[in-house]
């Protein structure tokens, strides 16, 4: 069966699979941490605001997803044969001919088109400050030439930086400033274990990959240090967060936050243990540790919201 007879269900399924939603919520969870700063100073919560920019974050990430899935085929499709794992080497639908691999392109044209739609309407339509557009289009530039040449930061050993930035301080900073017209600097001190352990994510996934981005030329930073080097800024990045962690509640952030990061804590703890005794060289237990390491960005992040909210 041809991608052109499949079901109609199946496509949609297929087209899901491939937007990878539940990856989404790396970003879509910062941006609404971002959106409680906000209410915590004014006391309201713009549900409207907070509505259109988590949209547009949503379709900048799927506009990433799409054009990591089209601009890194060859390199996905050797990972899943040499090395398949849940978090790495993207949703195997396009290797798997489940889908036509230009349609990946062109949905992530339109996403980004749609997500620059969005930002004209949270800026004209609710006034928001001069720095509206030029966040949107920060964040628009960071997702789609992630993966997309001439420029593609994933393979220029940068772009788990750029991952950082994106998926750290950008959505609470945008999601702040969207009802407050500016930046709260403690907004600033929040973004660090919020950027550090997203960049542990991007570096933890790429070990999978790590043949396949050899042979397509790839050259990320674990293809640059190798995994030995790279498993030390790893643990260097993880206590980072620790480390911003602590400032931030220094900086003015609820004491009782740490009591909700005491277990994401723990865990990143075990995971800088594991990964510098080499868990990498394990298959099945680094799949379990690419998992967990999510759980410590998403964790990290809960663990404001709850410390802003909970009385």
């Amino acid at each position: 069966m041809t991608t052109a007879t499949l079901p109609g269900i199946q496509k949609v399924k297929n087209w899901i699979a491939l937007a990878r939603p539940p990856f989404h919520t790396v970003g879509v969870l910062p941006f609404a941490l971002g959106a409680v700063m906000a209410y915590r100073e004014t006391g309201l919560f713009h549900w409207a605001l907070w509505g259109w920019g988590t949209l547009a974050v949503v379709l900048i990430m799927l506009s990433t997803y799409l054009a990591g899935e089209y601009f890194d085929y060859e390199g996905d499709r050797i990972s899943r044969r040499v090395n398949p794992n849940r978090f790495a080497g993207g949703s195997g639908v396009l290797p798997a001919g489940l889908l036509d691999r230009r349609g990946a392109l062109v949905g992530s044209i339109v996403a980004l088109a749609l997500a620059g739609a969005v930002g004209l309407v949270i800026w004209l339509g609710y006034r928001t400050g001069p720095w509206t557009i030029p966040l949107g289009i920060i964040g628009m530039i960071g997702g789609f030439f992630y993966s997309v040449p001439p420029v593609r930061w994933a393979a220029t050993g940068i772009g788990e930086l750029w991952i950082a930035f994106c998926y750290g301080w950008l959505p609470v900073a945008v999601a702040d400033y969207l009802p407050l017209g500016r930046f709260d600097p403690l907004v600033h001190w929040v973004s660090i274990p919020i950027a550090a352990t997203i960049f542990n994510v991007i570096l933890l996934n790429e070990y999978p990959d790590y043949q396949a981005d050899q042979a397509t030329g790839k050259r990320n930073i674990l293809v640059r240090l190798g995994p030995e080097k790279s498993a030390r800024v790893f643990a260097a990045a993880h206590i980072l967060g620790w480390l911003g962690m602590a400032a931030s509640v220094a900086a003015g952030v609820p004491v009782r936050t740490l009591l909700f990061y005491a277990p994401v804590f723990l865990i990143s703890a075990g995971l800088v243990v594991a990964v510098l005794r080499g868990v990498y060289r394990h298959p099945r237990r680094l799949e379990a540790a690419c998992g967990l390491n999510i759980a410590v960005n998403l964790g990290t992040t809960l663990a404001y919201i709850l410390g802003f909210l909970v009385r």
